[in-house]
């Protein structure tokens, strides 16, 4: 296992992907193994306005809730020794990726289009999959972010099926080269 007693700075360590990669699984543990705090951003946009996702949705469209998801992101990102699990439309706005830049060690876990449906398909809190063909809309999803979270991105992880632990390691040897 790798140990990183100490990273070169406080900055946040920022989770990227599309819905269903394991940023909330994997920060969970990675913000454990590293004694960070964790914030799923999803459940802090939740928290601050009493609603689920859908709900947010449904009242206000994308647009509502796009809106909501800068202000939460601009309210935690400064905050040190941190790990932060993003939602996966966080990277479409230039502000959030300039905030994820300035702020943070930026991580992409990449994960292939059958395994991220392996994972969605039963859930029902993704909105945007809420239509006639979901799949066909994971896939649009992906086609146009692939290209944002790989720019936006410091390291890109590819989890595929692996474990969330074994995704953690991977990232702490990563990380571990910014300590060199």
């Amino acid at each position: 296992m790798t140990d990183i007693s100490t990273l070169p700075s406080e900055k946040p360590i920022i989770l990227i992907g599309m819905m269903g990669a394991g940023k909330t699984t994997v920060g969970r543990f990675l913000a454990k193994a590293l004694a960070r705090e964790f914030i799923d951003l999803d459940h802090a946009i939740v928290e601050r306005c009493g609603v689920n996702i859908p709900t947010i949705f449904d009242i206000e469209g994308e647009e509502g809730f796009r809106k909501r998801e800068h202000s939460t992101l601009q309210a935690v990102i400064q905050q040190p020794n941190l790990v932060l699990a993003t939602g996966g439309g966080a990277i479409l706005a230039q502000p959030n990726r300039q905030l994820l830049d300035q702020h943070g060690i930026v991580i992409y876990l990449k994960v292939d289009i059958s395994e991220l449906w392996r994972r969605v398909s039963r859930d029902k809190n993704r909105p945007l999959l809420q239509t006639a063909q979901p799949r066909k809309a994971l896939k649009k999803l992906m086609d146009q972010r692939s290209h944002l979270y790989e720019s936006a991105a410091h390291y890109t992880i590819e989890s595929k099926t692996h474990s969330a632990h074994h995704v953690v390691e991977q990232i702490k040897q990563q990380l571990a080269q910014e300590t060199v």
